[in-house]
């Protein structure tokens, strides 16, 4: 059974969010526009 099981977004997606996250210490805002520039629209406030 997959650990993201009833999430909105792949994996991968949130695994790529959490690690930059961590290792570069960026705000949800910072990771909204990130995940933009890289065509996944999402919103600071549905990745916390």
């Amino acid at each position: 059974m997959s650990e993201f099981k009833w999430r909105q977004f792949e994996g991968e997606i949130i695994l790529w969010s959490v690690r930059w996250y961590c290792r570069y210490g960026i705000s949800y805002r910072d990771l909204e526009q990130m995940m933009g520039e890289r065509g996944v629209p999402v919103d600071h406030s549905t990745i916390y």
